[in-house]
């Protein structure tokens, strides 16, 4: 692909300025640096397109962003971290239109302008007037070079900032596209506790932007698990301003905007579980040779998330057979009789199986390959052409740390 990565995140594009502040959200007695409200806005009317989570129990922003999404365009969008506004009844919902409707006033906008978003902690309400003193605080110095904070804002158990910038150039000029994410545990998206925002300058149609983040979403995000809960909050959107001036006119130039929306997505995704709550390692599973891609996709999944593999990764034990149990019980049309089976890193690559039948191989060597921080197994089925690849981490002593006293 023709494009080329910058310094940047979602305020990267032309036209998008955000800010962080801290408020309190989750303990109003505790004096923190790291802010925990962002706004995100485009000086210029957006088309919008966004995906939400398909968890019953979910959040009041989603709720919410829903019906805002019905008109297809949206200017600015509020986050706050600390408290999910999930099971929180009618309540949720008013407190989640409260701040809505404040960040409209504040921005200047009309009705239905904003979405809103929350990650953090379940079944509490949310302090909305907190919240909307954190947008008070915000709104007068936003900026371009403030998308880092928001970034940073976002996070609730994520150890590092995930962003990224492109520049694409299409038939009619360059555009920017620009995105970031939060994501660590809560992790199995159904469309982690997860957020992403993904922003360009372009001139797009909100239905071609659903059909590109749809079917990103569907080979990304929705490829990723850390611990297999899906989230009640889980939200991607992707919000075209036109700042550029650069239209997104013909197929060409929306296969090579869908195909880059595709790839940050991807690229967040991994990022997220390599971020996974106490993990030390990135699993990525590669499945080939299945019916379907349905198949395959389901192969790669199932093995991603195994616990029993997540473990003997951390423990650097090349437990194959937990691979092909998972590929078994995934639910896909697989012939054990046929399967062969790989382990890669920058440590070296080894085959454990072939032909349905376990290798002798050096052990030594195994624990090399599972040593480095990314790994990734292959499995090889020579059923057909659907292949698939899926992401996850492994299950660490401190995953059950942090989620032990995660409300405390």
């Amino acid at each position: 692909m023709n494009y080329k990565k910058i310094d940047g995140g979602v305020t990267a594009p032309l036209g998008f300025v955000a800010g962080a502040a801290y408020a309190g959200i989750k303990n109003p007695d505790k004096i923190s640096e790291k802010p925990d409200v962002a706004v995100l806005f485009s000086e210029t009317p957006c088309a919008a397109a966004a995906c939400f989570t398909k968890n019953k129990f979910c959040a009041a922003p989603v709720i919410l962003g829903r019906e805002v999404l019905k008109k297809g365009k949206a200017r600015g969008i509020v986050i706050n971290s600390g408290n999910a506004n999930a099971a929180t009844g009618e309540q949720g919902l008013k407190d989640a239109k409260a701040v809505e409707e404040a960040a409209e006033r504040l921005l200047g906008l009309g009705e239905d302008e904003v979405f809103v978003c929350s990650t953090g902690v379940i079944g509490k309400r949310l302090p909305y007037e907190r919240v909307i003193k954190g947008v008070e605080a915000i709104v007068p110095h936003m900026s371009r070079d403030k998308g880092g904070d928001a970034a940073w804002a976002i996070m609730t158990t994520d150890t590092e900032k995930k962003e990224v910038a492109y520049e694409l150039p299409i038939s009619g000029g360059t555009v920017r596209i620009g995105a970031m994410a939060k994501g660590s545990g809560m992790i199995h998206p159904n469309m982690a506790t997860m957020l992403a925002y993904v922003t360009t300058d372009a001139k797009a149609d909100p239905k071609d932007l659903q059909a590109m983040l749809s079917r990103a979403v569907d080979r990304s995000f929705n490829m990723t698990t850390v611990d297999g809960d899906t989230s009640t909050n889980d939200s991607i959107f992707l919000l075209a301003n036109g700042a550029s001036g650069v239209e997104i006119r013909t197929e060409e130039d929306k296969k090579a905007l869908a195909d880059l929306v595709e790839a940050i997505c991807i690229d967040m995704a991994r990022r997220i579980a390599s971020d996974g709550e106490g993990a030390t390692h990135l699993i990525e599973v590669e499945a080939y040779g299945l019916p379907t891609e349905h198949d395959a996709r389901l192969v790669a999944k199932s093995i991603a998330g195994s616990s029993l593999f997540k473990a003997a990764v951390f423990g650097r034990d090349a437990n194959w057979g937990r691979i092909m149990a998972a590929a078994g019980y995934s639910g896909a049309d697989v012939d054990p009789t046929r399967a062969d089976c790989f382990l890669k890193s920058a440590g070296g690559e080894i085959q454990v199986m072939a032909g349905g039948f376990g290798l002798e191989f050096d052990e030594d060597l195994a624990k090399k390959i599972l040593s480095e921080h990314d790994i990734t197994v292959i499995v090889k089925f020579y059923q057909g052409d659907g292949q698939a690849k899926a992401w996850g981490c492994d299950l660490t002593y401190d995953y059950v740390k942090i989620n032990g006293d995660y409300r405390t």
